[in-house]
């Protein structure tokens, strides 16, 4: 029979600098999965970084997070309605 090699994993720590950085990067609009490929960390990892911010947030800040989720979508909707307008104002 073959010898098996042991895989030795480790556990890589993380300074908060490091995870307040990766946080703000998906909090600018970035995605998860571009920001974990971008810094090497799992996105599992960034979801639960994620998970424990919003905990330990005070009321404001979760309002301002919430607050500033609602104006990307709405920018967002205001864009396509922009194209649509101009699409349909050339067609008459």
């Amino acid at each position: 029979m073959k010898e098996q090699k042991a895989v030795t994993r480790y556990r890589r720590k993380y300074d908060e600098d490091f995870k307040r950085n990766a946080l703000q990067m998906i909090e600018q609009g970035q995605s998860v999965r571009s920001v974990a490929q971008a810094l090497g960390v799992a996105e599992g990892q960034l979801h639960t970084w994620k998970r424990a911010a919003r905990r330990h947030a005070s009321p404001t800040e979760q309002e301002v997070s919430q607050l500033r989720a609602r104006l990307r979508q709405v920018e967002t909707e205001r864009d396509i309605l922009k194209k649509a307008l101009s699409i349909f104002s050339r067609q008459m």
